[in-house]
Parts: C-alpha cells; structure tokens; sequence
C-alpha cells in the first residue's frame, strides 16, 4: 500500500510541476526568485520551526539529524534505526493586492525528496530539492489605462546534497551538507510604444534575458537533546551555512515582436547582445551566510514546544546583470515559534490519539526593500501527522495562511494560503537475520 501510494504521489507532482510554475509570486523577479525550500512539512506546520529531530522524521535543514538515537519504544527491536525516505509538494493560492486593484495566482510544486541512512553511530542523507523560484507575470500602464511594459519570467535555482551526521556522544551530534547548486532563470520585457495619437505602433521591442546558475555551498549543523529528571527532555539545534559563489553564465537578446489580439507574442527578427564586451557574459553572485539558533523543551512522544531565530546576511547579494534604483537588500531575519501535541502515540483504540497535531507562527524580514518599503512576511501554521503502514510512517499535511508585502509605494501585497503534502515512510535495512 505504502509503495503505491509512493508512486501516485510522484507522479501527481511531477505532471504539476512540470504543467505550472513554482511560484506565482510578483516578489519572485527580484534577486534569483521566491525562496522556495523553507523546510520539510512537518517544519513548516511548526511555523518553520526545525530544531526537533528523531528517529522516523528527516530533517533537511540541519545535517546533525543524519544521526539520532536508536528507538527506545515498546514493539520496535531497537537494536537499528529505520531508513528514512521522505517526499513533499504543496500547492499556493494567492490573492494579490494593490492600491488600485486586485489579482488572484496559483501554483503547484514538487518540494523535495531525500533519504537518511543510519549506520552507527553515523548517518547519511542525499536528496533533491528546488530551492529558489522564479514565476512572475507583471504589466505596468500610464494614467490612461494603455499598456506600457509587460513583465515574464521562470525558473529558479535547484539543490542537490550529500550529507553525513555524527554522534558524539548520545545526546550530541554534529554533521554537514555539501550542495551543488544548479538551474537556469530566463525573463523578458517588452516596451510597447504609442505613436502622437496615443496609437500602439505595430512593431515593439523585447528583451530576453537567461542566467545559468551553479555553485557549491556547505551547511554545518548541530543538535543537543537532554533527558531532564527522565521526564522532559531539552533541545537545541545550531547551523550554519558560510557564503558561498554561484556562477552565472549569461545570455541576452532583443527580439522585434507583433503583439496578437488575445496577448501572444510573434518574433519577427532576434539580435544578439555581445555581453562579452561589457564585462558581463559571465558573472558571480554572492550567497549569503546564514546563521539559525533555536531551543525547546518537551515531553518525548508527548508535546514539544519551540523557537528558534534565523538571520541572513542578503545585504550582500548583488546581481550585476539586474540592477535597478529601487531595489535593495538589507540582512534578513526569520523568528519561528511552535510546536506539536500527540494524545497518545501507542494507542491501540482511537487512530486520531497517535495522530501528531502541529501549530505555529512565523515572522520573517526577506532582507527586500523596494521603494524604501522593507518586505515582510507574517504566517500561522497547522498540520497533521497521520500513521500510515507500520513502523511509524505517516503522512503529512500542512496548512500557512499569512501575507507578505504591502501596498503602500505602489507595491503589491499577497494574502496567501499554502497547502503542503508529504509522506515520511521508515523501514529497516541493515539488521542481523536470526533464521537464514
């Protein structure tokens, strides 16, 4: 049943993936898209929050989670940890807001896949994610209602990592990623021009623009896990990601277009542009740093209840290949607050007691100033974690309703929902036979 349900679920994200665009978000033209990956589902329905680890759950935003303890639970042998496999998509629904009028944008994804792998006291994880996107559809026009520029742009930055983790001691454990970073973003910008009369003119200019990206980068991660008075127990988790390079190799075009009834776009001629010449044909963009801290403290199988506070040093990052007057960065800071509750997680007479029930709240400055206005996002988060199978599988669901932006200076503010979907499955690999 487990393997089937495996199946429809990659398949029904691959086809929508591949049919939309990871983000709707106008927010996504700046820098190198929307950040894409903010944690697995189960994080994301604590508001973010990602210091708790265990046995059965991946953790991919710190690497020490590779190495956990074994299951110490009635009715597991607790001699191994299980395998961890791990799969999530989610879809968004945006209404987006201006001064003047209203819009509403969607969007369905694949959000990553991994595998965790205990061996000892190591453990190892590989996986695949996207990490940024870029999806945006944009117009702009005068006093009088007429066309003036049309904005479009996709795709986005993806992550592949390997990662080990390792237990110092059996309440310490530290471990790194190392990521390739890789992926293409292309956008244009068509100029519509009117003649003395305020006609459009029948021939216009666009400009196209590619960015192949990719770049190494480390992530060091540690976690620490005390059992207090053999009742509660203690959390902490640290990570920390140096600022890394990406390389961009870049394209750029114009392109003499008519413009059709219903909107469609005809080339009639395309010239090339020597980026070469100007120092731009390849250039190099600054990831920034990224520091995370957060603790908690909670009953094991029971509840757990966190924070945990993350900066970023975007003040750094500069695009040469996009520059504009009213964009800036500044350092950009993430305060998450959460937790989960389980009624009784060996119950054997009501299914919803070993139900995980996830609530949270998240505060973010994304480090984006657009016309001297800071963009900010505020969200709250539930989520559920449903058994499925044995050996403690379970399917995830997750639900964020929050904003981002605002409407003042002309800027636009998304009033969001997000509905995230992931399935955790466990088995053990590596145990020894007793009957050959």
């Amino acid at each position: 049943m487990i393997k089937k349900l495996v199946i429809v679920f990659i398949a029904f994200f691959a086809i929508q993936s591949y049919a939309q665009q990871g983000t709707a978000s106008p927010y996504s033209f700046y820098g190198i898209g929307s950040l894409k990956f903010k944690g697995t589902v189960e994080n994301r329905s604590m508001g973010g929050l990602s210091i708790y680890t265990d046995s059965i759950h991946v953790n991919l935003r710190n690497p020490a989670s590779y190495a956990t303890p074994n299951l110490n639970i009635a009715g597991f042998d607790g001699e191994s940890r299980p395998v961890k496999f791990t799969v999530g998509g989610s879809h968004s629904s945006l209404n987006l807001k201006s001064s003047s009028s209203s819009d509403k944008a969607a969007s369905t994804s694949f959000d990553y896949i991994a595998l965790s792998i205990p061996m000892g006291k190591f453990g190892f994880g590989f996986g695949l994610m996207p990490y940024t996107s870029v999806g945006y559809k944009l117009e702009s026009v005068n006093s009088d209602g007429d066309l003036l520029n049309r904005f479009r742009g996709q795709g986005g930055l993806n992550k592949v990592y390997l990662g080990m983790g390792y237990m110092l001691t059996k309440d310490l454990s530290i471990g790194v990623d190392a990521s390739y970073n890789f992926g293409n973003i292309t956008n244009s910008t068509v100029e519509y021009i009117y003649d003395s009369e305020g006609l459009p003119l029948l021939y216009n200019s666009r400009e196209n623009n590619r960015s192949d990206l990719s770049g190494l980068n480390v992530n060091f991660g540690l976690t620490y896990k005390k059992l207090l008075k053999d009742k509660y127990e203690f959390v902490t988790g640290i990570t920390y990601t140096p600022k890394s390079n990406l390389t961009s190799n870049n394209t750029r075009s114009f392109s003499t277009i008519t413009t059709g009834a219903s909107g469609q776009e005809f080339v009639l001629n395309t010239v090339e542009t020597d980026l070469n010449a100007v120092g731009l044909q390849q250039t190099d963009l600054t990831l920034p740093s990224k520091f995370s801290i957060g603790v908690g403290i909670g009953k094991p199988r029971k509840w757990f209840v966190g924070s945990e506070y993350t900066a970023q040093q975007t003040s750094k990052f500069f695009n040469p290949l996009y520059s504009s007057t009213t964009t800036n960065y500044e350092d950009a800071s993430t305060i998450s607050l959460g937790g989960f509750y389980i009624p009784q997680y060996n119950s054997f007479s009501s299914y919803f007691k070993r139900v995980v029930y996830r609530a949270g709240l998240c505060f973010e400055k994304t480090g984006l100033i657009i016309n001297n206005e800071s963009i900010k996002e505020f969200g709250m988060s539930f989520g559920l974690g449903l058994p499925v199978g044995d050996i403690f599988s379970n399917a995830n669901l997750g639900v964020e309703i929050g904003k981002r932006g605002t409407t003042s200076s002309n800027l636009i503010q998304e009033n969001f929902i997000n509905f995230q979907l992931s399935l955790s499955l466990n088995d053990r690999w590596f145990r020894k036979r007793k009957y050959d």
